[in-house]
């Protein structure tokens, strides 16, 4: 490059041969050019070293290729460098090749490439391994038994390196030659079903370079033949020092040399052949034993076990039938060796004076000898001849004709312990000689031979048993008699004398018998003995019977006596002998109450009356509850229990002398009576009462009639409580509330405390009205329920028609009728066509407590009359919210107001009432349902009005008021913005109904069964839905007028009946108006059943009026017509009559109305006539004037058709 730099240091970027020199001055001056300095530019290419094969561990002698890799360095002229261990002289091209490989070559391979002065980087480092040692192939058998008809799997590989091929090699003998079954397969598994010897090598490369072979595996295969283990000797119990011999026996394989395998316990070489043999065998070799064979490369399986039991060296066992025997005969002696098979015997016999010598001539396992002497045996088996150990001694003897017999002496047959006693072994002689041995069985009897016949001992517990004897020759030790037969000696416990008198009390100058005996035993005679508490115990000489008569009083006893040595009894138990006295005794009770309650305390005491005799005393007592030794103190005092209950008796003696006593006293009875808990009880019987109620708590205590009782109270307001036993309550407030319980005392004694009987007091309650239904259908019944908070019993209801008051914003009420007192909780109204209001009360108690009035509750009419009748405008039932709605009353009815029950139960007035009207800017809160109210307490009909604050959504469009059957309807859907004029579907109860284009729904007479819910449908939104109610049209009649000359007689008999209801004015007349009977409900909209929670409120009692019905039927007699089914109506009538004097605020007019019941061909019309009567004086607290009604009925004379109604 060319170029004038000032600087001595330049940067630069590209390689090359570079070379510099330096000039000044100016002319300019120059050194000599520098040395060459070469730049070499690195590339960003990185090379990658890779090895053919591909293996980072190879083995000396095998051959591999290194190559560097330039990744697109393709077509370019590179010259490589190479790092590597051994290349003194590396190549300069792309693959390094090693041939036969040494240790030396193993190390890191990288490169990198050149091209004139461009260089890359170099490549990681690729490390190679050269191990020095061939490697040796693994050979391994998950099996080295090839199971019958299977195969097992041979796996070779070789250790830590990859890329082998595999050679498989078979041999059939350690000395034959190899042949390959298998030669360079990639799998390194491979399965065989032949016995041999197997190995295997590895192979990889070009050329191969080869492993060591594997060391061999021997497989052998199992084949079917059954193989078995039997014991040569057919003995089934084998013994310790037996020789025995088990055989391995292969069924099917005979032609075959077979090698065996055992397996056995207690042996660490068992043979190879088919025989096992164990000479002089010991319990350790106890165990089971299996066998296999193998013959080449075939294997069987294991045999079954055999289970060899050696169990320790027997000893024989010898047993006779009868060790003794008879007179000229002879005894089979047994010997047998524990259950087992193939034994010979040998026996033996000794004497006390000869040495043991074995019988000869005798094998057999029974024997039969006529020799007494002592017996043993053995067994033997076997060769070499196995012997048993000897059996324990049997010893025989001979039996002769001499009988002995056991007697006792004394020979009382009772004997009781302590008592000596003498038993003697008699022989009765047979011609033989007299001198004898004697053998005893028995407790207290010599264990050997002896010379003496007889035993002597005194009597123990342990001497009851039986006892016998046999004797013997001395001079022949195994000749004896028979054992006598059995002596049974019973040794009784020591005795104790039995004293009896027949009376204890010795009358005045008599005296008593005593007798002394000793268990119904023989050979007593008697010592007597008395004793007092002054004197000790002596003996009574000259007595010795068994009875004795006695005229003194004391403590007496006795004991037997009999035998040399003496033997005594024990002593008897004492018997006191008391002397009767003439002084007569009486039990007294103080308190002398005549009942005793348990817990209670009294005194009972023993009067001694005097009969000359000193006055000190000690007292005896007899009675559940008195003391059981003789006191000084003739009473006792005690709380009485129920064990106290019983007989008490007792009795007194002179202080001088313990032996004499009064007689018992009569018995003086104590009934111990239970006092039952008291039990408090509340008059009237309510535990739940109201503030201002009056209530009488009572304590009262069962059983506890006529006592003097005072009482306490535990209450929870009484600061100084009652002692009587009633507690009353007048007006009572909420702080009387609480639990309260009484007890009685009877001076220091207390009843329990009853039971806590517990009273509420609540605040004055607020019964709560419902109505069924809530909306009238015609023909229904309406239904009212008073219900009041906090349930209890003894309620009577009143029930009450709700007239509007405008004047004071609020409504007056009148009772209904038969509404005053009822006891049932529900009213029921029929003839219903109206709206109406109720309200109910509650009342119990003398004098009667009433409780606050309910809210009212009211029954909607949707049906118009012409009396009152409300418009919405616009006229339909929904609306969407921001909507001006008015709603106008209309009537002849100066006053107006219009009220609204909303969803919440909430009642309220419109707050935006100009006259008639009132102006709503709806609003989600004003869907209600609405009516009006006039001046004069006439209700309209009710409308429901639903208001909508989906503003997207459609609103329908239906009359608010019922449509009359045989009128046309249109039904539309609307949206807030414009009406809807195609492509409605219209929904009659959930029902598709029309599904067209067009936009209305029309309905050109309407019937009963159009009557539902309906709803719209435009562009996949519906509205809400609503209900459409459909009323029965009424046909008129030819002349809806009535004959002139009918209402002029109408009005002479209202005239004359007026007269005649106000000579009856105080007498009423209750009649059956027929008021109740079933109902049924249908619910729109709002449902005041569902809605509970109300305050009541609080209403003079001025607004209450009874009514009073009386009935006059006229006849009409008029033409014959065409008619539907006649209805009765009712017209009333009001005439007011003044009073002279102003009635309290809770006296209210009494209002009189008089029916006329005239039948027509048309339809009955009850009309009424009211009179209002106000008392003269001055009314009592909360009087009621009952408005009385005369009624006129009148009647058709002609037929009526067949659906005419009477």
């Amino acid at each position: 490059m060319r170029g004038n730099e000032a600087n001595r240091v330049i940067s630069v970027s590209q390689g090359g041969l570079y070379h510099c020199r330096g000039g000044r001055g100016d002319p300019v001056y120059y050194t000599e050019d520098s040395s060459d300095v070469a730049v070499q530019q690195t590339l960003p290419s990185k090379p990658t070293v890779t090895l053919k094969p591909s293996w980072t561990q190879i083995y000396s002698g095998e051959t591999v290729t290194v190559r560097c890799e330039i990744q697109g360095g393709e077509g370019a002229q590179w010259t490589y460098e190479w790092r590597a261990a051994k290349l003194n002289t590396p190549p300069t091209s792309n693959e390094y090749r090693i041939i036969r490989a040494t240790e030396s070559d193993s190390g890191g391979y990288s490169c990198r490439g050149r091209r004139d002065y461009f260089f890359s980087e170099w490549s990681d480092i690729i490390t190679l391994t050269v191990s020095l040692s061939k490697p040796r192939a693994t050979l391994t058998a998950h099996s080295p038994v090839i199971p019958a008809g299977g195969s097992v799997t041979l796996s070779c590989s070789v250790e830590g390196s990859a890329g082998w091929k595999f050679d498989w090699f078979r041999r059939d003998s350690e000395f034959s030659g190899a042949q390959k079954i298998g030669a360079g397969t990639s799998e390194h598994t491979i399965s065989i079903s032949e016995g041999g010897i197997y190995y295997c090598r590895g192979g990889r490369g070009d050329p191969v370079f080869s492993t060591d072979d594997s060391n061999d595996i021997i497989l052998q295969r199992t084949v079917r033949n059954r193989i078995t283990v039997t014991l040569y000797h057919s003995w089934s119990q084998i013994f310790t020092g037996d020789t025995i011999t088990l055989r391995c026996e292969i069924q099917g394989g005979e032609g075959k040399v077979w090698k065996y395998e055992w397996t056995a316990p207690n042996t660490n070489s068992p043979p190879t052949s088919s025989e096992y043999r164990i000479s002089r065998v010991s319990v350790s070799h106890s165990g089971d034993y299996r066998c296999r064979g193998s013959s080449d490369y075939l294997l069987t399986g294991w045999s079954d076990a055999f289970r060899l039991t050696v169990s320790y060296q027997p000893r024989a066992t010898l047993t006779a039938g009868t060790t003794i025997i008879p007179v000229g005969g002879s005894v089979t002696l047994t010997c047998s060796v524990q259950s087992s098979d193939g034994w010979k015997y040998e026996w033996f016999r000794r004497t006390q004076t000869t040495s043991e010598g074995k019988i000869r001539g005798q094998q057999n396992r029974d024997i039969r000898v006529s020799q007494g002497g002592i017996y043993r045996c053995r067994g033997t088996r076997g060769n070499p001849v196995y012997y048993t150990d000897r059996s324990d001694d049997v010893t025989i003897e001979i039996t002769f004709s001499n009988k002995v017999v056991v007697k006792q002496q004394p020979n009382w047959p009772q004997i009781f312990r302590g008592e000596t006693i003498t038993l003697t072994c008699e022989v009765q002689e047979g011609g033989e000689t007299t001198e004898w041995w004697y053998g005893w069985r028995g407790p207290s009897t010599p264990t050997q031979w002896t010379h003496n016949n007889d035993v002597t001992f005194r009597v123990s517990e342990s001497s009851s048993e039986d006892y016998m004897c046999k004797s013997r020759r001395r001079d022949d030790s195994y000749s004896s008699t028979e054992w006598s037969e059995a002596f049974t000696l019973s040794a009784s416990n020591q005795p104790r004398a039995t004293l009896t008198a027949g009376t204890t009390i010795i009358p005045v100058g008599g005296s008593v018998t005593l007798t002394c005996s000793v268990q119904s035993s023989d050979g007593w005679k008697y010592e007597w003995f008395r004793r007092t508490q002054t004197t000790y115990e002596g003996k009574i000489r000259d007595k010795q019977n068994r009875d004795i008569r006695v005229s003194q009083g004391g403590i007496y006893r006795c004991r037997g006596t009999r035998g040399n040595p003496v033997y005594y009894t024990y002593i008897s138990y004492d018997v006191t002998i008391e002397k009767t006295i003439s002084n007569k005794v009486v039990v007294k009770q103080q308190p002398n109450w005549p009942q005793i309650f348990r817990g209670e305390m009294i005194t009972l005491t023993c009067e001694v009356q005097e009969g000359g005799e000193t006055t000190e005393w000690w007292y005896e007592w007899r009675g559940p509850r008195t003391p059981t030794q003789w006191t000084h103190n003739n009473d006792v005092t005690f709380r009485v229990s129920e064990s106290s209950s019983g007989d008490y008796m007792c009795k007194s003696r002179r202080r001088d002398d313990s032996y004499s006593s009064t007689e018992w006293s009569e018995a003086f009875t104590l009934s111990a009576s239970i006092l039952s808990k008291p039990t408090v009880t509340l008059q009237p019987s309510w535990t739940q009462i109201y503030s201002g109620e009056t209530v009488t708590v009572r304590c009262e205590i069962q059983g506890g009639e006529g006592a003097q009782w005072t009482y306490e109270w535990r209450a929870a307001k009484l600061n100084t409580p009652p002692t009587s036993n009633e507690y009353r309550i007048i007006r009572a407030t909420e702080s009387d509330s609480g639990g309260y319980s009484c007890r009685g005392r009877r001076d220091y004694f207390f009843s329990e405390w009853s039971d806590i009987i517990t009273l509420t007091v609540l605040y004055k309650p607020c019964p709560v009205l419902t109505v069924s239904p809530s909306w009238l259908s015609p023909g229904a019944s309406v239904t009212l329920n008073c219900e009041v908070e906090h349930p209890s019993a003894g309620w009577s209801f009143y029930w009450y028609k709700a007239v509007p008051d405008l004047s004071q914003k609020s409504s007056s009420y009148e009772l209904l009728p038969d509404g005053n007192g009822t006891a049932n909780n529900s009213y029921i109204i029929h003839g219903q066509t109206h709206t109406a209001g109720y309200v109910c009360r509650a009342g119990r108690g003398d004098p009667e407590y009433h409780t606050d009035y309910s809210q009212p509750k009211f029954v909607w009419s949707a049906d118009v009359h012409s009396a009152a009748s409300l418009t919405v405008s616009p006229d339909r039932v929904q609306h969407f919210t921001s909507d001006s709605v008015s709603l106008t009353c209309e009537g002849k009815f100066a006053e107006w107001r219009v009220r609204k029950f909303s969803e919440d139960g909430r009642l309220s007035d419109c707050s935006r009432m100009t006259g008639s009207t009132c102006d709503i800017n709806t609003s989600k809160s004003d869907t209600a349902v609405y009516w009006c109210e006039s001046g004069s307490g006439e209700f309209s009909s009710a409308v429901n009005i639903t208001v909508h604050d989906d503003g997207n959504g459609p609103i329908l469009v239906s009359p608010v008021h019922p449509v009359t059957e045989g009128a046309s309807v249109s039904l539309s859907c609307s949206l807030r913005t414009q009406k809807i004029l195609s492509n409605v579907f219209f929904y009659h109860n959930d029902k598709l109904i029309q599904n067209d284009t067009r936009g209305e729904l029309k309905i050109s007479a309407v019937s009963k069964s159009d009557e539902g819910f309906y709803k719209c449908q435009y562009s996949g939104r519906e509205s809400a839905q609503s209900w459409m109610s459909v009323k029965v049209g009424v046909l008129c009649p030819e002349s809806s007028s009535l004959p002139v000359w009918l209402i002029v007689g109408l009005a002479c008999g209202i005239s004359v009946f007026i007269i005649v209801l106000i000579s009856f004015y105080h007498y009423r007349k209750k009649k059956d108006s027929g008021f109740i009977s079933p109902m049924t409900t249908t619910n729109h909209v709002v449902n005041q059943s569902e809605i509970h929670k109300h305050n009541c409120l609080d209403h003079g009692a001025g607004e209450i009026q009874d009514i009073t019905y009386s009935v006059i039927q006229l006849k009409h007699v008029g033409k014959k017509r065409k008619h539907h089914k006649s209805q009765e109506h009712t017209i009333y009538s009001e005439v007011k009559v003044g009073v002279e004097e102003k009635s309290s605020p809770a006296a209210s007019n009494e209002e009189l109305y008089s029916e006329v019941r005239l039948e027509s061909s048309l339809e009955d019309i009850p009309t009424y006539a009211e009179i209002n009567r106000h008392n003269k004086a001055k009314a009592k607290e909360n009087q009621e004037d009952s408005p009385t009604y005369a009624q006129v009925n009148r009647h058709n004379k002609r037929a009526s058709k067949n659906n005419q109604r009477h």
